[in-house]
């Protein structure tokens, strides 16, 4: 768990630096720029009605990226990975015994993150178990993680706790 923590410090310390950037208050473009680059990109040439309007949708723009940085730094404070992270599967083993799951099963993978069940159900049987199993968590086609114990046929759609 300390691990996860400093995991998520770690990554909010990286982010900052975005989020401050992401924050700061829209510089029009004729004050970024100075004249020869205004001359050179052409800008110079637009009516102040153009770029004006030009100015406006920049600004835009960064309010939409501080709003996506700022999620995604919320995303990172809950422990959830951000929207935009890979949709890699991701391929660990389960810690001790396993003998199935059902809806609420809570899973702890080796690599220290922990999966709840939330739709599926298996039962291995009376009396049958694995010691840490092979699993893979894969995005689902549309929505969703799925966990598949290395073995089993079935699959069971998962939440990411932390």
């Amino acid at each position: 768990m300390r691990l996860l923590s400093t995991l998520a410090l770690s990554s909010l310390l990286a982010l900052a630096p975005l989020v401050a950037v992401a924050q700061q208050s829209y510089v029009n473009i004729e004050q970024r720029l100075s004249a020869e680059q205004m001359q050179a990109t052409g800008l110079d040439a637009l009516s102040s009605a153009q770029l004006a309007l030009l100015n406006k949708l920049l600004s835009q723009e960064q309010a939409v990226v501080a709003q996506q940085v700022e999620q995604s730094v919320r995303d990172e404070q809950k422990g959830k990975p951000p929207e935009r992270a890979s949709k890699e599967p991701i391929s660990s083993t389960l810690k001790g015994s396993f003998s199935g799951w059902s809806n609420g099963t809570v899973f702890e993978l080796a690599n220290g993150q922990r999966w709840r069940v939330t739709e599926g159900s298996l039962s291995l049987g009376k009396g049958k178990t694995q010691q840490n199993p092979k699993v893979t968590i894969a995005p689902g086609l549309f929505s969703g993680w799925y966990l598949q114990v290395e073995g089993q046929n079935s699959s069971a759609k998962v939440q990411r706790l932390d």
